[in-house]
């Protein structure tokens, strides 16, 4: 606080306010700490400690007005609540949010320090949510595509074929019909774009039968340099690189196939000698975030057919006309401002602006189906 400006009854509700939320921030990375191990937990822990300073200087401030502890607001509370029972990507991605709205670079009360403790917290939360990004980007990316293409196709189809004024038994039939063929066509692509991505991939990964040669390589010539050189490294770096691995493997003939065989033991273990580390990395990474081609067309399948069911459900129960159409249209809204939030807190970015967006492109393309269902009918009548 100002040296000059006196402490005020609304001055000892906010400090109160803002210690409350620290104490259940910190319970939160605590408890989220707790279900993780090595150095992500280490982290996590450190993160609680930063907090509790963040603490102390609230309590520093309060002084003997400190009172009874108050609760934290509705969105910290809720947090920790997620945080005690799952302690996922989801939780991460709510923690990041949660420090990106941190108040302290314009409160009076709160040092630069803190503030800057709060802006450095929300980019270490980022980097601990994207290693769970990218676990799951792959069969995530499928299922979301594969939830939102059913939502919005079969509505369409639905609302349609319904426009045209056709029985509803022949608008049942054709939302099933769609369901069928879009699920399966769903799950055919993802697993020959997963699978075939995946083997891209592999085909620019150096072959692990290339390492056995490096030994009987005229060191003169040092053709190693030329691998480097096209894999993108300067001249000089591909020289220094393949000078490096060459020296490593020259050892005395009697010794070379023990040394070599642990040698290359611990490159496989750590990437290729021919690929120099940081692509071999790349490549696991890039492995990693596209998922199994199995995982994405599973799971593509299944979610384009729970998408596409919902706007079937209404006339699987027995509505018909417009009372279907009503009804699906509101499932389907539902539907997909669920998978847009659902997208939004992953992403770290607004859940409600995300839903939103979703709910608006699937709609837009609904309704320019359905006009279209009423000019065919309109015609073919």
């Amino acid at each position: 606080m100002h040296p000059s400006r006196p402490r005020t009854p609304s001055d000892i509700r906010r400090w109160r306010r803002l210690l409350a939320d620290e104490r259940a921030e910190a319970a939160v990375y605590r408890d989220l700490a707790g279900r993780r191990t090595g150095e992500e937990r280490e982290i996590l822990l450190a993160l609680a400690r930063a907090e509790k300073r963040h603490e102390s200087h609230w309590l520093g401030l309060l002084g003997p007005d400190v009172g009874a502890p108050v609760r934290g607001d509705l969105r910290t509370r809720g947090l920790g609540f997620l945080a005690r029972r799952f302690g996922g990507v989801f939780v991460l991605a709510l923690a990041q949010r949660a420090e990106a709205r941190s108040s302290y670079a314009h409160d009076a009360d709160a040092t630069v320090t803190m503030a800057a403790d709060e802006q450095i917290h929300e980019e270490v939360v980022r980097a601990l949510a994207t290693r769970g990004r990218n676990r799951l980007s792959g069969t995530f990316r499928a299922a979301v595509f594969g939830a939102n293409d059913g939502l919005v196709s079969n509505l369409a189809l639905v609302l349609g074929i319904g426009a045209s004024g056709v029985a509803t038994s022949t608008v049942l039939l054709t939302g099933l019909a769609g369901l069928l063929a879009g699920a399966l066509s769903m799950g055919a692509g993802e697993f020959v774009s997963v699978r075939s991505q995946r083997e891209l991939l592999e085909a620019s990964s150096p072959s692990p039968d290339a390492d056995a040669a490096l030994p009987n390589l005229d060191v003169d010539a040092n053709e190693l340099a030329l691998v480097y050189r096209a894999r993108g490294m300067s001249i000089e770096e591909a020289t220094a690189r393949a000078d490096a691995v060459l020296a490593r493997l020259a050892v005395t003939t009697s010794d070379r196939g023990s040394l070599l065989e642990d040698s290359l033991a611990r490159e496989r273990s750590s990437g290729s000698d021919l690929d120099g580390g940081a692509a071999s990395g790349a490549d696991a990474d890039d492995l990693e975030a596209h998922g199994t081609a199995w995982g994405a067309a599973v799971s593509s399948f299944c979610f384009f057919a729970s998408g596409a069911i919902v706007p079937v459900l209404p006339y699987l129960f027995g509505l018909d006309g417009l009372v279907a159409v009503v009804v699906a249209t509101v499932l389907v809204g539902l539907a997909l401002l669920v998978t847009g939030a659902v997208v939004g807190l992953l992403s770290g970015t607004s859940p409600l602006t995300r839903a939103l967006r979703q709910l608006a492109i699937g709609f837009g393309a609904a309704a320019v189906t359905y006009v279209l269902g009423l000019v065919f009918g309109a015609t073919v009548g």
